[in-house]
């Protein structure tokens, strides 16, 4: 085994903590793991000065140009509600766009981008992993509630251009999810692995639409544990199908950015492989980075097992070093020279009641 198989298989890992500072436990496996990034979560955030100094610390452990990682769709998946203030989900936005007959098209999206990324910027953070574009279909509608913007891939993508546009202008990564789709979904993913039964016509032509029309907007994109049985990715989770990854999203689509997993501690694909299997089987099918989002145990399984696969294959080794290398220049592109801002109280002030102005403007934009 060599430094730079440790190296590159802990390039390819985007890792959570358990609470709100670095353990001496963690800074012991960050800095011999040395992953690509740093998510975090409610548990990890209090406010923004004890959350900067968190992912300070992690990042300072990671590799360069690492990711620093945060929920925030809006709506119920808000990792960063209780620390500033309610973010409007997607669907409200969407909704209030579609609405608002005298502004210019996607004002509110393209606003609700904007404040998303100068809020998870104020914290720390360099990437948001939204917006999310499944279809809010009716089968899907108890499991997705308000995360999915439109109904239709039109709505979705119109959403979608506004938000990616918002980010980008405050200097955030955004991430595309949950591909290839989960609106015709009826389980959670966190806990089994769906099988959604639409063809693959319909998975092209409507699911798939938005990462056509965003292929080369989207800086990433997070792929999930669903399974089509009525496509040839058949019954294999689309985190660890080549058909999914490999042919479909790089290849038939032409997407070039970086492939990103859902987190793989949900019962979606741990109730399927074990986690050895399922990094090995994720790399192989095209996966760039893999989330693991808060076992130690489970990251450091993850870690020895990509590395004595690339001890055993020297195809897999060839792998690990060249998806590194690959992603190692996307993130520097995407990060390298855009530092998250520190705001003072007085500007933080602002930034909350801009949230809570915005807030009250999409739910008048809905009524009216």
């Amino acid at each position: 085994m060599t430094d730079a198989t440790r190296t590159n298989a802990g390039s390819l890992l985007v890792v959570g903590l358990a609470g709100t500072e670095l353990t001496a436990l963690e800074r012991s496996w960050l800095k011999l793991v040395r992953p690509a990034g740093i998510i975090l979560f409610r548990r990890n955030i209090v406010e923004a000065r004890q959350t900067r100094a968190l992912l300070s610390a992690a990042t300072a452990l990671c590799m360069p140009h690492s990711l620093r990682c945060v929920d925030v769709e809006g709506g119920t998946v808000d990792r960063l509600r209780d620390a500033l203030a309610p973010m409007p989900s997607a669907q409200a936005v969407a909704r209030a766009d579609a609405g608002e007959r005298n502004a210019a098209i996607l004002t509110f999206a393209q606003e609700h981008g904007e404040l998303v990324g100068r809020e998870v910027s104020a914290f720390g953070f360099n990437t948001t992993l939204a917006p999310v574009l499944d279809l809010a279909l009716p089968g899907s509608a108890e499991v997705m509630g308000t995360r999915a913007a439109a109904a239709t891939s039109d709505g979705v993508v119109n959403y979608a251009r506004g938000f990616l546009g918002g980010l980008a202008a405050e200097g955030v990564v955004g991430c595309g999810k949950h591909f290839p789709g989960l609106g015709g979904g009826t389980l959670d993913s966190h806990l089994e692995t769906p099988s959604i039964h639409r063809s693959r016509t319909e998975l092209w032509l409507e699911d798939l639409a938005p990462y056509r029309e965003l292929r080369k907007e989207l800086p990433m994109v997070m792929v999930n544990h669903a399974a089509y049985p009525n496509t040839p990715g058949g019954a294999r989770p689309a985190s660890v199908s080549p058909y999914w990854i490999t042919t479909v999203l790089q290849k038939r689509i032409g997407y070039k950015g970086i492939v990103f997993s859902d987190d793989l501690e949900m019962g979606g694909i741990l109730k399927f492989m074990p986690i050895e299997d399922a990094v090995i089987a994720a790399v192989r099918a095209g996966m760039d980075l893999m989330e693991i989002c808060h076992s130690p145990e489970l990251i450091l399984r993850a870690y020895e097992a990509l590395i004595s696969e690339a001890e055993r294959s020297k195809t897999f080794a060839a792998m690990l070093a060249d998806r590194a290398k690959r992603t190692g220049k996307l993130r520097a592109r995407l990060n390298g020279a855009r530092p998250a801002r520190a705001l003072t109280a007085r500007q933080f002030d602002a930034l909350r009641a801009r949230i809570v102005r915005f807030s009250e403007r999409v739910a008048e934009a809905q009524l009216a």
